[in-house]
């Protein structure tokens, strides 16, 4: 007995290391992809790294393109109604909008950008608080196999609700990494990042391309691994045994989260 009392011991703390070194997952998106051609120097990231393209952009399709043969997963970014009145840009979804409306909008901005797997909204602080055009948006992304990446603009949103009483695949950003374009800050929102990820588990984070940002990313992004995060498509978050990461976050979470920045 003794010797078996002794010999659990010894096991204890590797079975606690090991425990300690399981690998985190940390997804990364660039979102705002399509207006300018200096976007472009966001395809020297890691290929993990998703881009989530404007539509009726200048560089949108090409980028996409470009993006998609390096087996770069696509994202459709998709202009929605603000709070502040913000212009979102080109096709935006907007709480005026009928169905019939709404749906001819979302199918113009697919057919615009190709190789698309999913969206996330951009800006959107007052139409993803609304239920009726959430609903409307979540139908439509049942119907073409699409999944939802809710940015979090509002700290009100219901995005990803509806999108799971629908049946959508869906997702939250823990965190933006450059809502200030000052590379020591966007080092510490990519620590933070890494925090989240070993808390939870997984973390998503939204970026933009920024010279500043694809600075500190170029530099960050090798520093993960001597800290047991693994890069990943955003898409492998949703595979089955994984699809209830976001319903896995309380409600408290996700709006203490969201206080981050709420205001497009």
């Amino acid at each position: 007995m003794l010797r078996l009392l002794f010999s659990l011991l010894l096991l204890l703390p590797f079975s606690v290391l090991a425990s300690s070194q399981t690998t985190k997952k940390v997804a990364i998106v660039i979102d705002d992809i399509g207006y300018r051609h200096t976007d472009r120097a966001a395809l020297m990231l890691p290929r993990q790294v998703a881009f989530a393209v404007l539509p009726h952009t200048p560089h949108g399709k090409e980028l996409a393109q470009q993006a998609k043969q390096q087996q770069r997963e696509i994202m459709l970014h998709v202009p929605m109604e603000s709070i502040r009145g913000l212009n979102p840009g080109p096709g935006a979804l907007t709480s005026a909008m009928s169905e019939q409306n709404l749906y001819a909008t979302l199918q113009a901005q697919i057919d615009d950008i190709p190789y698309v797997i999913g969206i996330n909204n951009h800006m959107g602080s007052r139409l993803t608080q609304l239920s009726q055009p959430m609903n409307w948006t979540m139908k439509f992304l049942k119907a073409n196999d699409l999944f939802f990446l809710d940015s979090r603009t509002s700290k009100f949103s219901q995005a990803e609700y509806v999108a799971q009483q629908h049946g959508v695949p869906s997702l939250h950003r823990k965190l933006f990494l450059d809502n200030k374009l000052d590379e020591s800050y966007i080092e510490n929102q990519f620590n933070k990042l890494i925090r989240l990820s070993k808390r939870d588990g997984v973390a998503v984070a939204i970026a933009h391309p920024h010279p500043q940002t694809l600075q500190v990313l170029h530099r960050m992004l090798p520093t993960l691994a001597q800290h047991q995060v693994e890069l990943v498509d955003i898409s492998s978050l949703l595979q089955p045994g994984q699809e209830q990461l976001a319903q896995g976050d309380s409600t408290d979470r996700i709006a203490k989260t969201a206080k981050e920045k709420a205001t497009e």
